[in-house]
């Protein structure tokens, strides 16, 4: 049945939203957790390790997230399992958003110069100690802009779960699109919210860039 766009909607187009921030924070906190994992296997001087995580990044870099999101959501079913939609959601962007942090965390940390890594060995730091006193502090400015880049790419990317049916925003204004024929007015509504989540995080970004002063 055909209705006006009204209150109502704005506010399922709010509660869609509500669910995107969420899906976005797993992802994060996630994938960036596995993701630097990874990046110490990168760096890493065991070929085993080195090996697995080039693997991995390049298999999943490869890869359109779209098919990620199939492939977790449909893929246990050849098993018998049915993943609910938000886990498999969640997981979906998880594997696809840590093989990205990895090679940017990666980049960042072999970014810092040599002799760093030479001074602090002279002072009998384990490689641990190494990465934790005198690597990290250094890369983690170089890493600020483009991991706070990529985080706005991750809230972007929750949009491709609706095709498994997860009602984030997206698929709120879908759903609210066919139920009103007015997709413009509640397309532009789902344009807002987005540039209301990404926009302040492009803002911490350069405010961060500046208090490190750390130069694209």
């Amino acid at each position: 049945m055909i209705h006006q766009f009204g209150i109502h909607d704005i506010l399922y187009l709010l509660s869609g939203a509500g669910w995107t921030l969420i899906l976005s924070a797993v992802t994060m906190i996630g994938g960036g957790m596995i993701g630097f994992c990874v990046a110490l296997m990168r760096i890493s001087s065991s070929h085993v390790l080195h090996g697995i995580a080039v693997v991995y990044i390049e298999l999943i870099q490869s890869t359109p997230v779209l098919m990620v999101v199939f492939l977790v959501y449909f893929g246990p079913g050849i098993f018998g399992i049915e993943l609910p939609k938000f886990p498999a959601a969640a997981l979906a962007l998880v594997v696809y958003s840590s093989a990205f942090f990895a090679e940017i965390w990666r980049g960042a940390i072999q970014s810092v110069p040599r002799p760093q890594w030479e001074a602090s060995s002279a002072l009998a730091l384990t490689w641990l100690q190494q990465l934790r006193y005198v690597i990290l502090p250094q890369a983690v400015r170089v890493s600020l802009p483009p991991t706070v880049g990529f985080m706005v790419q991750v809230v972007k990317n929750t949009s491709v779960t609706s095709i498994v049916g997860f009602v984030d925003v997206s698929r709120a204004g879908q759903l609210i699109s066919n139920a009103t024929f007015q997709p413009f007015r509640v397309y532009l509504w789902v344009a807002a919210i987005y540039f209301v989540i990404c926009y302040p995080m492009s803002v911490i970004s350069r405010r961060i860039e500046r208090k490190f002063n750390v130069r694209r």
